[in-house]
């Protein structure tokens, strides 16, 4: 794999965290600096781990794990949508711009959206590819779109209020689906 493949594969890889940063923009309307960067680091993180987990998966049983990755991700993500969808119809006049980003509240995020990378990882062990590098790359490209993300989420969060929470609620659900029907039509 050339190095252009890799920045091009990062980029395809970003884009489910990009999706759901822009979700969590949306719902915060108001991030501060160290919401938004934790939220993009942590999908950075793990969108660079994740192939890593999936190359070394790639010399054990990569085949008995990768067919429930795409229902956890599935799961993870409808439970955390339905909740921001159940929140968007809740009364408070300050709606989202009390939501706390935690470590705690940002890790299932990461690991849904990062799952498929996995599947990208047990390739780099059949490609022969240069891991280090290539996750480096991988995490580099999805921090650094995820943190825009997250702002231009927060700019369209302002204008749209309450609705915003269920537009990135129902990204979230969107997203589950489609990581799901690619795995059963796929």
């Amino acid at each position: 794999m050339t190095p252009a493949e890799v920045v091009v594969l990062a980029f395809a890889l970003a884009m489910d965290a990009v999706a759901v940063s822009l979700a969590e923009g949306l719902r915060l309307r108001r991030p501060r600096f160290r919401d938004a960067f934790l939220i993009a680091g942590m999908f950075g993180l793990f969108q660079g781990l994740m192939p890593v987990l999936g190359w070394l998966l790639a010399f054990g049983f990569a085949d008995a794990v990768s067919s429930a990755t795409p229902w956890i991700a599935f799961g993870m993500l409808a439970l955390i949508g339905a909740h921001m969808i159940k929140e968007s119809f809740e009364d408070d006049d300050d709606h989202g711009a009390t939501s706390v980003v935690t470590v705690r509240t940002v890790t299932p995020l990461a690991i849904a959206t990062s799952i498929d990378a996995a599947a990208v990882g047990v390739t780099f062990g059949v490609l022969e590819v240069q891991v280090a590098p290539a996750v480096a790359v991988i995490g580099v490209i999805t921090c650094v779109l995820s943190l825009g993300a997250v702002y231009v989420g927060a700019r369209v969060g302002e204008r749209l209020g309450r609705w915003a929470t269920l537009v990135g609620g129902v990204i979230l659900v969107l997203i589950g689906l489609r990581i799901l029907l690619a795995h059963l039509l796929g």
